[in-house]
């Protein structure tokens, strides 16, 4: 899969993300684009979007997005760290266009 981690999602978490190609939205000179704009500029390229920016659905319009998202509870690692597990598992499961958000 497809992986794009936006400026909120700590770089560690994808050495626990086997098989995934994962880029991250700073690292592709994406940093200036806003929230929206990174959308259209992801759905051409990537699968998911990884985020911890919780006010993305309330802020931008996801209906018929073939991106899907998936939205930590946080954005502090040494808190995600214990739920690499889960936080693989759900991404395995995403399907295009889904929202979802985890909570641990």
């Amino acid at each position: 899969m497809r992986v794009l981690f936006d400026q909120s999602t700590p770089v560690p978490l994808k050495h626990h993300l086997p098989g995934h190609q994962i880029q991250v939205a700073f690292e592709l000179g994406w940093s200036r684009l806003t929230n929206g704009e990174l959308l259209v500029t992801a759905e051409s390229r990537f699968d998911v979007l990884v985020t911890a920016d919780r006010n993305l659905r309330h802020q931008q319009s996801l209906a018929g997005r073939k991106l899907a998202i998936l939205v930590l509870p946080t954005t502090s690692w040494p808190q995600l760290i214990a739920h690499t597990q889960a936080i693989a598992a759900s991404l395995a499961e995403m399907k295009p266009g889904e929202y979802r958000e985890l909570s641990f």
